[in-house]
């Protein structure tokens, strides 16, 4: 559920909204706010994925409000007029929804919010961490990522390929996978992960790594294809 903060002066657009927003299914509104100032200390608080947002509010307008906010607070402007939407979009708002909102409208703005927030989350987990350890004989070693060329499985073992040396280490494949969250390395294949900067050339189902052929499975290409800088 992406949670959700209603701000507007008026008791019956706020009752409207939220009526709204249930009907949709896919947001939960945390709280309501009559103006801008109490919205920004519920904001600061307490930070929603997402703020519906009035922009002709006394003391502090929606517009005003938005210009001291996060970059990153993510804001669906509501109101009754036009004329503001050239400015609003300056400040990088979602959607702007012209009173009175309808829920196919609603839905088009939440499915955009959608999509920014499962970015972000890809890019927070796609976050690497530069290095791993492996053992080696008594000791534990650490392999940095940008040395890994491919890994390579080998029954109850796996052979990790730099570009000095071979590691063999204790382990599966899958268990290799749910360890590593880098940008940098993909699985291609049941019997293979590879690193994609890493790659020399791509034909017929294979990427060709240090002269090396690595087969790439059906399931997987569409995914490489995406991955890769293709122009």
């Amino acid at each position: 559920m992406i949670t959700c903060l209603i701000v507007d002066d008026n008791d019956l657009s706020r009752l409207t909204l939220r009526q709204l927003v249930l009907q949709t299914g896919r947001l939960q509104v945390t709280g309501e706010c009559k103006d801008a100032i109490e919205a920004h200390r519920n904001i600061t608080a307490n930070p929603p994925d997402l703020v519906l947002l009035d922009i002709e509010m006394p003391g502090m307008t929606g517009i005003e409000l938005l210009k001291i906010l996060p970059k990153q607070t993510l804001a669906i402007l509501t109101t009754s007029k036009k004329d503001y939407a050239v400015e609003a979009f300056d400040l990088n708002v979602v959607d702007y929804l012209v009173k009175p909102v309808n829920l196919s409208r609603l839905m088009q703005a939440i499915d955009k919010v959608q999509d920014i927030l499962s970015r972000n989350e890809e890019e927070t987990t796609a976050t690497p961490d530069d290095y791993l350890f492996i053992r080696d004989n008594n000791m534990l070693k650490k392999l940095r990522l940008e040395e890994i060329l491919w890994i390579e499985a080998m029954g109850d073992y796996v052979k990790i390929r730099t570009e000095s040396q071979w590691h063999i280490v204790h382990t599966t494949l899958k268990a290799v996978e749910e360890k590593l969250k880098s940008v940098r390395l993909m699985r291609v294949h049941r019997s293979y992960i590879i690193s994609l900067d890493k790659i020399d050339s791509i034909e017929d189902g294979v990427v060709n790594i240090i002269n090396t052929p690595i087969p790439v499975a059906e399931s997987y290409r569409s995914k490489l294809i995406q991955k890769i800088k293709l122009l």
